[in-house]
């Protein structure tokens, strides 16, 4: 039997998105699954820690019996031993009779213990002689039991942490903590949030029996700024809102977006620290604006030194510069932004017994081209052509494209998509 490759566990699973982190998480996965260790998987909530414990679980040798998923968390303290290890008939007020615990159940399969950083401390090592020495006792009784699951926990803490703070025993840390499955959350994930918005908006439109929301540029660049403290659950709430409420239209703008969007969490769009030129700019896209506006600054040198050769060709043209002397100054000197030209340089004296000409008269369209507004003027172009640029410089090799660019691949990767390369 040949094995599975990343992309069939991927639609195995379920799991969308193609980030290098996450990628590599899965990857970790597969590759410990066929072991007995212990894993611990690590990451916020909402981000799919239970789904990594499918994937150890149907590529391991425990995948014959069951996967117990239990919420520690969710259990209150007093009855959390009851339900991991069971209990004996009237070992406590309610106890009618013998019920088994989750560990029973789950022996010879793999138990998945999610928030584990929630359990009691008296629990905890409960759990650890379990994983030492695959014993428990019931709530009630003093017969030792056997049970041998494969144990996998997850926590949206710093369980190292809770050590230093007594919260969490130390010898169950390092007894958990053999392998660390690290799951990244969706803000650092980029355009796969893109990605799930789609298969969400195709999910809830085939349940809503309505056509899927799409969102239009402008809108998927707030949803991509967005830093979702809530995760893929957080995102997925909030498809199923605008399918349900925007279905008469489907194209979502950046507006609409915001609405549905927490009004305490607009604070936690990504922002450049002390961006004074707009909030909403990553430093990586101000650098392509700098590059940008020195294009611009080049462009508009090339067009002084051509209209100044043309006027120096030009009988009217030689009247106008001894007219203009220090408008023409500027001319001969293309390198020197404007109004910041020696203060040492003399400008010829004007001609006598000449009156000035119009300089409108002279740049007429049959003297000079002027460019029109529209041409390559807008920053927006220019930042395209400048991608243009360097893709062709690099043979469109995006990673040497963007380093030269100043700016991290996933951002020439969007860019490329938004301007459609």
């Amino acid at each position: 039997m040949s094995k599975p490759t990343l992309n069939h566990i991927k639609n195995t699973i379920g799991i969308i998105g193609n980030d290098k982190m996450l990628n590599r998480a899965i990857e970790i996965a597969m590759q410990v699954a066929s072991t007995k260790m212990s894993v611990l998987i690590s990451g916020e909530n909402g981000t799919g820690k239970e789904s990594f414990s499918k994937i150890i679980h149907s590529l391991s040798s425990y995948k014959h019996k069951k996967l117990v998923p239990i919420n520690c968390g969710s259990i209150p303290e007093g009855t959390i031993d009851s339900e991991l290890f069971g209990h004996e008939k009237g070992a406590f007020t309610g106890a009618v009779e013998t019920r088994k615990g989750y560990f029973e159940e789950a022996d010879g399969g793999t138990i998945f213990l999610d928030e584990i950083g929630e359990m009691p401390l008296s629990t905890q090592a409960r759990l650890l002689r379990v994983l030492e020495y695959g014993e428990f006792i019931k709530v009630g009784s003093s017969k030792v039991q056997k049970t041998y699951p494969r144990i996998i926990a997850a926590t949206n803490v710093n369980l190292l942490e809770a050590v230093r703070k007594g919260k969490f025993r130390q010898d169950l840390y390092y007894r958990i903590n053999t392998v660390t499955i690290q799951v990244p959350p969706l803000r650092k994930r980029g355009d796969d949030i893109l990605l799930l918005f789609k298969k969400f908006a195709n999910d809830f439109a085939d349940i809503h029996v309505t056509q899927p929301i799409k969102l239009d540029p402008e809108a998927a660049h707030t949803l991509l700024s967005y830093t979702f403290p809530g995760n893929v659950r957080q995102l997925k709430n909030l498809v199923n809102q605008m399918a349900v409420l925007e279905y008469q239209h489907p194209l979502i703008d950046a507006q609409t977006l915001a609405t549905y969007l927490p009004a305490h969490s607009q604070a936690l769009l990504t922002v450049a620290p002390h961006d004074t030129l707009n909030p909403q700019i990553s430093p990586a896209e101000r650098e392509i604006l700098y590059k940008v506006l020195f294009e611009m600054q080049k462009d508009l040198q090339d067009l002084k030194r051509l209209l100044f050769e043309k006027l120096q060709k030009e009988e009217e043209g030689k009247d106008l510069i001894d007219a203009y002397p220090v408008l023409f100054n500027r001319l001969r000197e293309p390198n020197t932004i404007a109004g910041n030209f020696p203060k040492t340089h003399t400008p010829p004296a004007p001609i006598a017994n000449k009156n000035p000409l119009p300089l409108a008269k002279f740049l007429t369209k049959e003297n000079i081209e002027v460019p029109s507004q529209e041409e390559n003027l807008r920053l927006i172009d220019k930042e395209k052509e400048l991608i243009q640029k360097a893709l062709r410089k690099h043979d469109y090799k995006r990673k040497y494209a963007a380093k030269s660019l100043g700016i991290a691949e996933r951002t020439l990767y969007r860019k490329i998509k938004e301007y459609d390369l």
